[in-house]
């Protein structure tokens, strides 16, 4: 009973975990796109967002990182799942806390700046248009991006965050030293976001994309944030989920695998073959003893 207790609130403190880490990533990064939208440019341009996302996942890793892993993404939690890192049954728990914090961290996010966007869009929420808005809070395609295109686009991205974060946390690779991981991940994320970024802003994360994009249908955006552009909507969601399984088995086939088994220390060794010898010795005295008593 006490076990059962115990694992339930374990699993607890890590649905808590990652809501709370995927809440920071949202309110971070999708602030910053706010303040860039909203303010019309003076007081933030692409390369601020690229900050606020790289640092959201920075800082939100560093708040679950200890309790859950911060996954902070349901790619990354599969990909876990897959190398045997995460429990299966884990897994739609996460996935659920990832989930509803980014929800919530959207949430935030429109709160907080609540009066600017009734004045940058007159009251009027849309996606699409010279003040749209939806784009704050979810990724949507460039006018040259195809639906075949947008997720190859999501699948390389994932893929390259999932193989970098597996190298990163790597204990037999070079790996980065302790407590310094998440700026590790974050600077994974700054990279993809200046070399990837052109086509639909890099979500990568069907948590941090679908959350938000809920939000909006239910705060005043309506069910245009799934219809437009041909219900792109699908694509940061399954995209990611194929490209976290496609990093992760990249890595365990071409990394992880050719790993050289691990080689006893020289001090047990030594201490090994002694423990033998005495044993030789003991035996030859118990031989020794039986045949002087026959």
């Amino acid at each position: 009973m006490k076990r059962h207790c115990a694992l339930k609130h374990g699993i607890f403190k890590e649905f808590l975990a990652e809501f709370l880490g995927t809440f920071v990533l949202v309110l971070f990064g999708c602030g910053s796109v706010a303040q860039t939208v909203l303010s019309r440019n003076t007081l933030g341009e692409s390369l601020t967002i690229h900050i606020g996302f790289s640092t959201g996942l920075m800082m939100g890793v560093y708040v679950a990182g200890g309790v859950s892993g911060g996954h902070l993404n349901p790619a990354v939690s599969l990909a876990m799942v897959l190398l045997g890192k995460l429990k299966i049954y884990k897994f739609p728990i996460y996935v659920i806390a990832q989930f509803l914090g980014a929800f919530a961290g959207a949430a935030a996010v429109f709160g907080l700046y609540y009066n600017a966007f009734m004045e940058f869009t007159s009251g009027i929420l849309s996606v699409t248009g010279i003040n749209a808005t939806g784009h704050i809070f979810a990724s949507y395609p460039g006018r040259h991006l195809t639906v075949l295109g947008g997720f190859i686009d999501q699948v390389i991205g994932t893929g390259m965050l999932v193989l970098c974060i597996l190298a990163i946390i790597d204990g037999k690779n070079i790996g980065a030293p302790r407590g310094m991981e998440p700026l590790a991940i974050g600077l994974i994320i700054l990279a993809i976001s200046v070399s990837m970024g052109l086509n639909c802003g890099y979500p990568i994360n069907p948590a941090r994309d679908l959350g938000p994009r809920l939000f909006t249908a239910v705060a005043g955006w309506g069910m245009e944030v799934f219809s437009t552009a041909n219900y792109w909507w699908w694509i940061p969601v399954a995209g990611p989920m194929v490209g976290g399984v496609a990093g992760a088995v990249v890595y365990f086939l071409l990394i992880e695998l050719h790993h050289p088994s691990p080689e006893k220390p020289k001090e047990e060794t030594e201490e090994e073959e002694e423990e033998e010898e005495e044993d030789e010795d003991s035996s030859l005295k118990d031989k020794y003893e039986m045949i002087t008593m026959s």
